[in-house]
């Protein structure tokens, strides 16, 4: 098979899989079950490629897996949240916002617009389906270990998040215990770490450096747009945030 028509097979999957999810959101009246979906999009999106173009080294399978792995553990957490609470607050509000004009929008600004920037954070997939470089160097060292650190950022903040949520004591208080008191989103920074570690992955790739976009876009989604923004403008009439904010890093850890 030709690269452009695994390229197509693959878009046209994503587009099948976002539609399907969009369907069953407007069946159970939560939008929000497009976050739980992502992580296995790109499942979806690597092993797709994977089956499609059968040829290259441990490389790609290496980087298949690492996504595959932390796909896995953010699809279980973002499940075990969303069956404890309502629908996120963020999309309780476009749905105001967009009154009489929510359904469309909600399949075009939330499940088809998320699929394009899936397809996008994506990118480094093009790159290994025919990967040659066998050689494992002391980057590729640097690049997993980076990985690990990330992994371990986010799994272990989520946790300690959710065990602080589930306290009735703790309702309505802000979360500055554990990673949370060195960082205000130390789950995006370990996120983020993951994605820039992928990139690393692909630099012995002709071209690799190309795959530079991906972390740049989820690290400007989260910092910029539907990250940071939106969770922090929620608090802004809280006093109690307000002085988290004054106190502690907003993105990378301050361990001083």
């Amino acid at each position: 098979m030709t690269l452009f028509n695994a390229i197509i097979i693959v878009i046209s999957s994503v587009f099948v899989y976002m539609t399907t999810l969009f369907l069953i959101a407007v069946l159970v009246k939560r939008n929000d079950l497009v976050d739980n979906a992502w992580g296995m999009g790109f499942v979806l999106i690597y092993w797709l490629f994977m089956a499609l173009m059968p040829t290259g080294d441990w490389r790609r399978l290496l980087i298949t897996l690492l996504i595959t792995i932390w796909a896995l553990r953010l699809s279980l957490y973002l499940y075990l949240r969303y069956k404890d609470k309502k629908e996120d607050f963020r999309y309780v509000q476009w749905r105001k916002d967009w009154g009489k004009n929510w359904l469309w929008r909600s399949y075009l600004q939330v499940f088809l617009l998320q699929g394009f920037f899936m397809l996008s954070i994506a990118y480094p997939a093009f790159m290994i389906l025919r990967s040659r470089v066998y050689t494992f160097t002391f980057l590729d060292a640097i690049a997993i270990l980076l990985w690990l650190t990330g992994f371990i950022f986010e799994a272990v903040s989520d946790a300690q998040m959710m065990a602080f949520k589930k306290k009735p004591v703790n309702k309505g208080r802000v979360m500055n215990q554990g990673l949370w008191r060195y960082s205000r989103h130390p789950n995006y920074f370990g996120e983020t770490l993951m994605w820039w570690s992928i990139f690393l992955l692909c630099l012995p790739f002709p071209k690799g450096y190309l795959a530079i976009f991906s972390p740049l876009i989820i690290t400007t989604l989260l910092l910029r747009v539907s990250g940071i923004p939106m969770l922090e403008n929620k608090y802004k009439d809280n006093p109690e945030y307000m002085q988290y904010i004054r106190s502690t890093s907003a993105f990378i850890p301050k361990f001083w």
